[in-house]
């Protein structure tokens, strides 16, 4: 029997090329591992168990949450499938637990592809590829997103990739997040207001420990250079690693430090989620995409050790 026949996250796709390898599933379409010189780069997960976490997922068509699993679009209301059932949320999209198809291959680089259709509380069709390429500076992942129906669609992206911290104390990793603005949230996680970083515990523009923070923190107001803004994770004995996106399409970051408690099973990390929404920007609509019939939406986000 193949290994796809058995794995949780169906077929394995596995890339090595020069000191980098990496594997990207079909459940979902997400990144499973990445490694380079043999250290690995990302908390992933193993073949033989389910992705924990949202480890690597993608957020399609919209990331973190949605109230209640209600918003309203065009005049018409809509009720989702409360996926986060102890907060009583929609969270993270439709296309994590969907399977993806092969669409290209190459000796850097995998891309897979996906339809979502129609379905209890979502009326729209999307086409999606995203491509996962190595190259010296690291790795770069690039998405479209195609409005392939005949009405607008509202739409968000997210990315949930888990950067690894062996076995270190989460307190001891420093964070930087050149970032003027965040969202405080409630107990459920949703939004109440977006506040300036100035004089709070979420001000990590100086390279700082996470310390006896938990952090589950949306960022806006980035710095941009060259057009992409910047997070980067500094885990002692281990490389530097500098999450990027692109700034116009995607400019959110969540970080996420919840997984990396040392009773957490899996692999240690701390989540960078590059977003082109905020939290339930459905009902929002802070930066919500108004994705036209036949227009393509487009992000580039990436990781790069050193």
């Amino acid at each position: 029997m193949s290994s796809h026949e058995t794995a949780p996250t169906g077929e394995q796709w596995h890339l090595a090329t020069g000191s980098d390898e990496f594997t990207v599933v079909e459940v979902g379409g997400g990144l499973r591992t990445w490694s380079r010189d043999g250290v690995e780069i990302l908390a992933g997960f193993d073949t033989d168990g389910p992705c924990t976490s949202a480890r690597g997922q993608q957020l399609i068509p919209w990331p973190n949450r949605i109230r209640d699993g209600r918003y309203s679009y065009s005049g018409t209301d809509h009720q989702l499938a409360l996926t986060e059932v102890d907060l009583g949320n929609a969270s993270h999209g439709l296309v994590r637990w969907s399977p993806w198809r092969l669409v290209e291959r190459t000796d850097s680089s995998i891309t897979v592809g996906h339809r979502l259709f129609p379905q209890p509380g979502w009326d729209w069709h999307l086409e999606s590829t995203t491509t996962y390429a190595v190259a010296q500076d690291g790795l770069t992942v690039t998405t479209r997103v195609t409005n392939v129906g005949d009405e607008t669609a509202p739409f968000g992206y997210g990315a949930h990739p888990y950067i690894s911290i062996g076995d270190t104390a989460v307190g001891e990793v420093e964070v930087s997040v050149q970032a003027e603005a965040y969202i405080e949230v409630d107990d459920r996680l949703l939004p109440i207001r977006t506040s300036p970083v100035e004089g709070t515990d979420a001000d990590f523009r100086e390279r700082k420990a996470i310390g006896t923070l938990s952090l589950n923190t949306a960022y806006t107001d980035l710095e941009v250079v060259d057009g992409r803004w910047t997070v980067t994770i500094a885990t002692p004995g281990r490389p530097v690693v500098d999450v990027w996106a692109e700034a116009e399409s995607l400019p959110w970051a969540q970080v996420f430090s919840g997984k990396a408690e040392a009773d957490q099973a899996g692999e240690h990390g701390i989540a960078v989620e590059p977003m082109s929404c905020p939290v339930d920007a459905f009902n929002s609509g802070d930066s919500l995409v108004e994705l036209a019939a036949g227009q393509t939406w487009t992000g580039v986000w990436g990781i790069s050790p050193r």
